[in-house]
């Protein structure tokens, strides 16, 4: 590599370079883009706390239906409901195992329907997929804060605030570069499972021995209202039972985690994943069912306001008022809180990954597969960011108001990843390939039942924006296909033949002249570069004096082709150069129009202030002219003048005029701007 002879022409940091060196840290290099290979034990911890963190938050959306409705009987049909939300569980783990046993590269239900049915069916998966990762962070980090604001009362009032800065701060952290891997982002998960167990041993140890605290709704201050009479048979009406049970559903969001990060795993990686997911399924599972043993028994109740949390309120029953269970009381609650912080978190890594995989197929934007300052996909991140806290703002950050959400993009997901298996057996079949079609096909079947109940029956809850988003964001991934389908097919060569190369018949150059400077004397030599057959200098007349003055320094440097003058009345220069590249295009048949324009580049932050982009506005327009093209030639003021500065000599003194600062250049200081001498003779010949 030639090594710069002079510091000063390195390309020196812009100012987003610099905030991003600030607040980021250095830029890293590709080559330290690495994939830890993560154990078993590490990757439960890593990979289940969105799962497993749902323990805190299902049993208590159950209740938050059932007790309105059917009174204290809502505690016995609490069980039931349970019960069917774990045979769901079952049946989705079963067919997850099966996903990945045969899809080991990260994507997951999105993959597998894409595998199956093709990249335009699997946009269902992928917008249930993204907008599960959205309502992911929302619904999380707000009941993590509900977990502190039940252990710290006094911070209940700035619930919302707390929420969305545990997501600003997220943001920033990985776009710093951080990596879920290794034992500190398995802790918060390994800490709740062993303090939910213990509550759930000690409260049935407690029960047995008659010292479990039994909760009144009578002195309950501020829990959600209890319907009074015959609650069970009011309760036990369809619409109420299937309420609770949509609500309940958000029990099950996370199953899926593991299935889009096969690759993370050491080899085997389908072995190691499907181990893994059923440890995780078989956790889940018993702490689904204890804590709404616990809730069953202690008669523990959702609040109004959203805390204390009915887990918050069944840890006091269980632990007491002692110093002991004090200490265990909000040890529960901080892990509580880790574990659904961590959960949220597990999205910022999710969703930037899928918006690359979407984006490489063409269904997104590419600028999402860019991977930024630390080598994370910075745009997916600050997009994520962006609707996480706009959903968190437009709900108030309530977990009541987020759950209705939650559920369609995940169920959704199931849908399509036991389809797709379906389909997968159906092709390829293989050993036992009819057991595990059977698996698939009712995991699918059944998913697809619990999405039609959660948009009828939490419709008028909040369910119907996601009703009316999802089919309006298959949409839009679709028309970002075709439109990138269609520029690919106006762009792609036929590879029948070699391209023709030869030379257009008639080659006309327009360079549009504002003034007469260094910049305008460049561009005129990268013109007489292109040796066109006919050369024209033109300048729009916005003001008759400036005009007349610049025709009198053009003759007095004796360029060697003709300033044109054009009237622009209107003072519109991008209608006006779209006209003139069209009459010109009339006047020579087969004629390819080349317009230059000169660009001085300023410094970046006052350049923005200080100067408007007219050349960019003009090229945009002339180059959706057929058979024309824009080009900008840049000329370089900033780096120039430091250059200048640098030698000692200073910024070039003002002057009266363009040609009296040209006339004004030594030889050297030329040569510190990028000239010769001989360029401002005759033209730049």
């Amino acid at each position: 590599m030639t090594q710069l002879a002079d510091d000063g022409h390195r390309v020196s940091p812009s100012f987003s370079d610099r905030c991003k060196r600030v607040f980021l840290g250095k830029p890293m290099i590709t080559d330290q883009l690495q994939h830890e290979r993560l154990s078993n034990p590490v990757a439960l911890g890593v990979l289940s706390p969105d799962a497993i963190s749902s323990t805190a938050y299902g049993s208590e959306q159950v209740m938050i239906e059932l007790l309105p409705a059917a009174g204290m009987a809502a505690f016995a049909l609490l069980l039931p409901v349970t019960g069917v939300i774990l045979v769901i569980l079952v049946l989705v783990a079963a067919s997850y195992r099966q996903v990945v046993m045969v899809y080991t590269r990260a994507g997951g239900s999105y993959v597998v329907a894409r595998e199956n049915f093709g990249p335009k069916i699997a946009q269902i998966a992928a917008a249930s997929l993204l907008i599960d990762y959205v309502v992911t962070v929302a619904v999380q980090c707000a009941a993590g804060t509900v977990a502190v604001v039940s252990a710290i009362p006094v911070l209940g009032p700035y619930s919302l605030e707390i929420t969305v800065g545990i997501v600003l701060i997220m943001c920033f952290a990985n776009l710093r570069g951080l990596r879920e891997a290794g034992t500190p982002f398995a802790l918060p998960t390994y800490l709740f499972v062993g303090m939910v167990s213990l509550t759930i041993v000690v409260g049935v140890i407690r029960e047995f021995t008659g010292g479990l605290l039994v909760y009144d709704p009578a002195h309950t201050d501020g829990a959600v209202p209890v319907q009074h009479g015959s609650g069970l048979i009011m309760g036990a009406t369809l619409l109420i039972v299937l309420r609770a049970f949509a609500n309940g559903g958000s029990s099950l969001t996370g199953v899926e985690a593991i299935s889009n990060t096969v690759n993370a795993f050491r080899p085997p990686e389908s072995s190691n994943a499907r181990q893994v997911l059923t440890i995780m399924a078989c956790i889940l599972a018993f702490l689904l069912a204890g804590v709404a043993w616990l809730a069953h028994i202690t008669h523990a109740f959702p609040y109004a306001n959203g805390y204390p949390s009915m887990l918050s309120e069944i840890a006091r029953a269980v632990f007491g008022d002692g110093l002991i269970g004090k200490v265990l009381y909000f040890v529960v609650q901080a892990a509580t809180a880790l574990i659904l912080y961590t959960g949220g978190n597990t999205s910022f890594n999710g969703f930037p990954a899928l918006t690359s995989f979407v984006a490489e197929d063409s269904f997104l934007p590419r600028p999402l597969m860019k991977r930024g300052h630390r080598l994370v996909f910075s745009n997916g991140i600050i997009t994520l960011t962006v609707l996480a806290v706009v959903l968190l703002v437009g709900t108030g950050g309530s977990l009541n108001a987020l759950v209705p959400f939650y559920a369609i993009g995940v169920f959704t997901g199931f849908s399509m990843a036991g389809y797709g298996m379906t389909k997968h057996w159906m092709t390829h079949r293989g050993p036992g390939w009819r057991y595990k079609l059977v698996i698939n096909l009712s995991a699918g079947i059944l998913s697809t039942v619990v999405v039609g109940i959660f948009a009828i029956a939490k419709f008028t809850e909040g369910a119907w924006l996601v009703v009316v988003v999802f089919p309006i964001l298959v949409f839009a991934l679709m028309r970002v296909n075709r439109q990138y389908r269609a520029e690919a097919s106006v762009l792609e060569m036929s590879l029948a033949g070699a391209p023709e190369l030869h030379k257009h018949d008639r080659h006309r150059v327009l360079i549009f002249v504002d003034s007469i400077d260094l910049a305008e004397v460049e561009a005129m030599r990268y013109a007489k570069g292109l040796h066109a057959d006919e050369l024209t200098a033109v300048h729009f007349v916005l003001d008759s004096a400036h005009a007349e003055r610049l025709q009198q320094q053009w003759q007095h440097f004796e360029h060697a082709s003709e300033l044109r003058t054009v009237g622009c009345l209107d003072r519109n220069l991008s209608r006006a150069a779209q006209e003139l590249v069209l009459q010109v295009m009339d006047d020579h048949a087969d004629t390819k129009v080349t317009v230059l324009l000169p660009r001085r580049e300023y410094s970046q932050v006052l350049g923005r202030l200080l100067h408007d982009r007219t050349a960019d506005k003009i090229a945009g327009v002339v180059s959706r002219i057929p058979g024309a093209s824009a080009q900008i030639v840049a000329y370089d003021i900033a780096t120039r003048i430091a250059l200048a500065s640098s030698a000692g000599e200073g910024s070039p003194a003002p002057s009266s005029g363009p040609a009296d600062r040209i006339e004004s250049l030594e030889p050297e200081r030329a040569h510190a701007y990028g000239l010769t001498p001989q360029v401002v003779d005759s033209g730049g010949k």
